[in-house]
């Protein structure tokens, strides 16, 4: 009994940390997405990700589709939005879109 005890103990600690790192991952892509939003977007999409000054989208308000995101990230949008496909990575990408979606309005 006290070797199952200490097994499941072991398992559940282990699970706790992976959680904790999956966690402290996402937190981590969260930080770049916003520093790269700081540098490359803010300047037209608004510090807050809203810019009423121009006819940028309220990026709080986009839809929770990555594909879609990555999609216009990369290719830009109605040549009002510029390509970012040779200047941002994908990471750095996926990192923009981690920290605008975790902005999103619910």
């Amino acid at each position: 009994m006290t070797a199952a005890v200490t097994v499941l103990s072991v398992a559940l600690a282990a699970a706790g940390r992976a959680d904790n790192t999956a966690g402290n991952s996402m937190q981590a892509q969260i930080d770049h997405g916003k520093s790269t939003y700081a540098s490359k977007c803010s300047h037209c999409h608004g510090p807050n990700l809203i810019n009423s000054g121009t006819i940028t989208p309220d990026l709080r308000a986009i839809p929770d589709d990555k594909t879609r995101f990555v999609s216009t990230v990369k290719n830009g949008k109605n040549n009002k939005m510029p390509p970012w496909g040779d200047i941002l990575s994908d990471d750095e990408i996926g990192n923009l879109w981690a920290f605008v979606s975790s902005r999103r309005k619910p």
